[in-house]
């Protein structure tokens, strides 16, 4: 990409986002609360001190994760809506090897819990590619039935065969040796962050300097181009599902191990379809979708001091997100709107 491109790109970014906070802030004003009032303590609880800053750097972390993972699919081709339950799929087994894998040191341990999530969240999300090559069913339908599917799995195992003793929900926690460790006190943000940017840089590294990356690029662009230069499609839509679903998983397991040291129904709840979001955001590029994971980290984080500050419900957040979305998303109504001032300019002049 260009420089000029990039700087295009960057400009209609910060366009989207200005116009996506005046809308929000006229639906604030129209339903009777101070627009100056909510942005301020959303800033505030979001950048305001040590602890709000690493509270919004901590909540990004399995939105990194998602937001990864919806991108490497969305390369490749793949809408992947399984990314909920590719989640909990990941989550579970970083907890069962958490609890019951015993005299390992946290080298050793940290990594092994990693892995057994990214293979299982690997494996799950695999699962709807095979039946895709086999059957020729959209993904989509696959991934949001698997969802489900990984959700009463999960519940089931949970509250029967791994439940811990007591009235919660919850497995065993986890050994000290197998958690990750808190860079703020009393704050979500851990060391998963550096597991998160890795990820990223790892991402950067796959799909601009490999040729495996390359070829599900190529499929993503136009599979029957790619199909005739020879590059295997099927092939490739197994490897960018299970990159996909590993990526997901491993934001199951940073959740687990670094937040909660267990893990409990609904932990991570919406992550999966907020990831969605943040790659579309985020055009599915590395950078992109690190900036974006972060932006709705610091949404999120703002929402609970807003909530805590004024009586402006929370939920004026969940627009504000979807005017971004929709602006971000959709470059043709901000052209659109580019248009219609340089139109009334002329008329003017």
């Amino acid at each position: 990409m260009s420089r000029s491109i990039k700087n295009k790109t960057i400009t209609f970014t910060l366009i989207s986002f200005l116009v996506s906070l005046l809308l929000a802030g006229c639906i604030i004003a129209a339903a009777g609360y101070s627009p100056l009032e909510a942005y301020s303590a959303m800033l505030g609880g979001a950048f305001g001190s040590t602890y709000n800053l690493a509270q919004t750097i901590g909540t990004a972390i399995p939105l990194i994760f998602a937001g990864l993972a919806m991108a490497v699919a969305s390369k490749a081709g793949v809408f992947n809506i399984g990314i909920e339950g590719q989640i909990i799929i990941g989550a579970l087994p970083a907890a069962l090897v958490g609890t019951y894998i015993k005299g390992l040191p946290p080298c050793l341990h940290i990594p092994l819990c990693i892995l057994a999530a990214a293979f299982f969240g690997g494996i799950w999300a695999m699962l709807a590619a095979a039946i895709k090559n086999k059957l020729q069913i959209s993904e989509v339908i696959i991934t949001i039935m698997l969802n489900y599917v990984a959700l009463y799995l999960v519940e089931y195992l949970v509250n029967y065969p791994f439940k811990s003793q007591g009235m919660v929900v919850r497995t065993e926690e986890i050994q000290e040796s197998a958690k990750l460790v808190s860079l703020v006190a009393h704050t979500r943000l851990n060391t998963g962050i550096f597991i998160a940017l890795l990820c990223v840089f790892l991402f950067w590294v796959l799909f601009y300097k490999t040729r495996l990356g390359y070829e599900m690029r190529a499929t993503g662009d136009s599979p029957l181009a790619a199909e005739a230069a020879g590059i295997n499609n099927k092939k490739n839509l197994l490897i960018a599902m299970f990159i996909s679903g590993a990526l997901a998983g491993i934001g199951g397991a940073c959740e687990v191990m670094g937040v909660q040291g267990y893990y409990i129904s609904s932990m991570t709840t919406g992550y999966g379809f907020s990831g969605i979001a943040i790659a579309v955001m985020g055009r599915n590029e590395p950078i992109g979708t690190l900036a974006s994971a972060l932006l709705f980290g610091a949404l999120n984080a703002g929402a609970s001091s807003m909530n805590r500050m004024t009586n402006i419900p929370g939920e004026f957040i969940s627009v504000l997100q979807a005017l971004i979305i929709i602006f971000i998303s959709t470059p043709g109504i901000i052209i659109a709107l580019q248009k219609l001032y340089k139109r009334r300019k002329a008329v003017t002049s």
